[in-house]
């Protein structure tokens, strides 16, 4: 594998999203399960009453049936919404708004927009991810929307990336910007990292 981290990611990429695609219809129902129960636990050690997660696409851990549950434990939870000077505005999970696609093709509400700042209030941040290793790095899938976020936090709850067990690596290839995570919810466990700094 090449060593320009850039070009590392991208083989990395193709690699485990061409396995994600290669899960079967069992195989997600099981994980789909598994991720409720352990995002579920994870709120409840941090005591945490507002989240910020992420309506996942087809190739992603299903969010989902978290966030109906939170919504009916009265979790308040803010969703994603694209922009294109790559910043995330917000909008608050309901059971009345309905889908649409952003400007990238990922699903999101077409609720209220919040600003940026929205997400300052929460006490838990559930992101997306392609791997995590165990030093908390994280790879995404290359727009960097969570990384300009996260860097851009004062003050940053925990923020916990969400993968399949296989996902969970050796070694990540870092760059600068590269944002690291406290920990990685799996269909089988929760791991926390060493405390980590931003910036």
């Amino acid at each position: 594998m090449p060593t320009d981290p850039t070009h590392q990611k991208r083989a990395l990429r193709a690699e485990l999203r061409e396995r994600r695609r290669n899960l079967t219809s069992t195989e997600r129902a099981a994980a789909s399960e598994g991720f409720t129960e352990q995002l579920i636990q994870l709120v409840g050690s941090l005591g945490a009453t507002s989240v910020s997660a992420y309506l996942s696409s087809s190739d992603e851990p299903d969010t989902r049936p978290f966030l109906h549950w939170a919504l009916a434990n009265d979790i308040r939870a803010l969703l994603p919404i694209s922009r294109v000077d790559g910043l995330l505005d917000w909008t608050l999970a309901d059971e009345e708004t309905e889908e649409e696609v952003d400007a990238f093709g990922m699903p999101s509400l077409a609720g209220e927009v919040l600003s940026p700042m929205a997400i300052n209030d929460v006490g838990l941040i559930i992101v997306p991810a392609a791997a995590v290793d165990g030093r908390g790095t994280r790879m995404g899938w290359g727009r960097g929307y969570f990384d300009k976020t996260l860097g851009s936090m004062e003050k940053c709850p925990p923020v916990y990336a969400v993968v399949f067990d296989s996902e969970l690596l050796a070694d990540v290839p870092r760059e600068r910007h590269d944002q690291p995570v406290d920990g990685a919810v799996t269909p089988t466990r929760t791991v926390r990292f060493a405390p980590v700094r931003r910036g």
